[in-house]
């Protein structure tokens, strides 16, 4: 039998390690931490345990971790630990999704038992999800990536392939194709999916800063550092490393990520003992980084390194047989995140690019809550007209009155604009289809 997982937050270093043994002792298996961001970090859709927090702490407290755990998944049990004054608070929190409260001082047996009932009921959560994947004929992979053509076919078989695996993976395709969900995938697919996600965009980490960010760094390593600090390798231990659009990546950091893909070790700055390193490797980018090898911008033994195992994202381009499903798609997503009932959508759906669209509907959900979404039938491309033969205007045009020319005060002549093109009207009228019924 499997130890059910608890994460354990509390400021108070003594109330933390206390509690987090005697919770050991009764057959559970404590992650405690020091702060609620950290808790976030490990909480995702699929875990599989319970949150234990105490409400009053710097930074986020519990308060605002119930509300960012429940905006991860609604169904994760959290325990909130509240002193005699903060009873009504604690309370408040219950209406908004808390499991249960526990006030100070209490009987640790107490705490144990509330634990039992939620991790048990979590369990039933998540096999409930996996029966009705089972019975749906539709599993999570296929609900996050969506499509019926061949090419999204084979990319989710290779994902179900390569996600029970360890291996170290390269996602290459496209600027919006959805690189990051396929990673988010792999992980929460892999034995690693109770652990760590984390996501650093190589193009956007600061140069100056950029060694202490990834490896960390001792207390004095730099002017400024004046306590140690975990870097965001470190911080991934037991789950995954996504280093997004990795071909942006400076060439002198490539030989020091080299040896951590290598050795699976990291030395913090400043420090001289190696640290070891359990995490996996997920790699995307946008450009081909075979080409970027032939042209020296990026290294050949990390590209190597890297390429273990490879998903091709198609772009939309290439599978336009899915827009409809994918449409369909957003408006779901769109109705789910916003907490807004779904309409049945007619069949006819205007060739608007999905990610446009799926801004568009989040928006007119934030900004009205009771809103649903429907897509105008009439949102056609305006009907072809026959061009008159040159005879017939030549015919017409000695028949019609020559239009006066509008002059403004003082007899001067007014420009006139361009009338607006077809194309154009058609552009506008598409992009007011996604109306509001409230």
């Amino acid at each position: 039998m499997s130890m059910h997982r608890v994460l354990l937050v509390d400021d108070d270093d003594t109330m933390r390690h206390s509690t987090a043994q005697a919770l050991e002792l009764a057959g559970f298996e404590v992650e405690p931490l020091s702060s609620a961001e950290e808790a976030l970090a490990l909480a995702g859709p699929g875990f599989d345990g319970a949150v234990v927090s105490d409400i009053r702490m710097p930074g986020m407290d519990g308060m605002s971790l119930l509300s960012a755990l429940h905006d991860v998944d609604a169904e994760i049990p959290v325990i909130l630990v509240t002193g005699h004054a903060e009873v009504q608070l604690a309370v408040a929190a219950m209406r908004h999704g808390a499991y249960d409260f526990i006030e100070k001082p209490f009987v640790v047996q107490e705490l144990v038992s509330v634990l039992r009932r939620a991790v048990d009921h979590r369990g039933l959560v998540i096999e409930n999800r996996r029966l009705r994947a089972v019975a749906g004929k539709r599993d999570d992979i296929e609900a996050r990536l969506p499509g019926r053509t061949q090419l999204m076919v084979e990319l989710r078989y290779r994902l179900r392939a390569i996600g029970a695996s360890d291996a170290d993976t390269l996602i290459i395709g496209p600027t919006g194709v959805g690189k990051e969900v396929v990673a988010r995938a792999l992980h929460d697919i892999s034995p690693r999916a109770g652990k760590p996600f984390v996501a650093i965009n190589c193009a956007a980490l600061p140069e100056a800063l950029i060694e202490s960010e990834l490896f960390g760094h001792e207390a004095g390593a730099f002017p400024g550092a004046l306590r140690p600090r975990f870097g965001k390798f470190e911080h991934a231990r037991g789950g995954t490393v996504l280093l997004d659009e990795i071909g942006q990546m400076p060439v002198e950091l490539q030989a020091k990520l080299l040896r951590v893909l290598q050795d699976r070790v990291i030395t913090r700055l400043g420090a001289n003992e190696p640290v070891p390193l359990d995490v996996r490797f997920i790699a995307t980018s946008k450009t081909d980084l075979a080409e970027a090898v032939a042209k020296g911008r990026f290294r050949e033994d990390l590209y190597w390194r890297l390429n273990v195992a490879a998903l091709h994202v198609p772009p939309l381009s290439a599978r336009r047989e899915d827009i409809p499903l994918l449409f369909l798609h957003l408006v779901r997503e769109s109705a789910a995140r916003h907490g807004v009932a779904e309409r049945e959508i007619p069949p006819h759906i205007w060739p608007l690019w999905p990610p446009e669209t799926g801004r568009a509907m989040s928006a007119n959900c934030a900004t009205n809550p009771s809103v649903s979404f429907w897509v105008s039938t009439r949102c056609r491309p305006p009907p072809r007209k026959a061009r008159a033969s040159p005879s017939a205007w030549q015919n017409t045009s000695a028949a019609r009155s020559p239009r006066p020319s509008p002059r403004m005060a003082g007899g001067s002549r007014r420009s006139m604009k361009p009338s607006e093109s077809a194309a154009r009207r058609f552009t506008r009228r598409c992009k007011s289809t996604v109306s509001t019924v409230v």
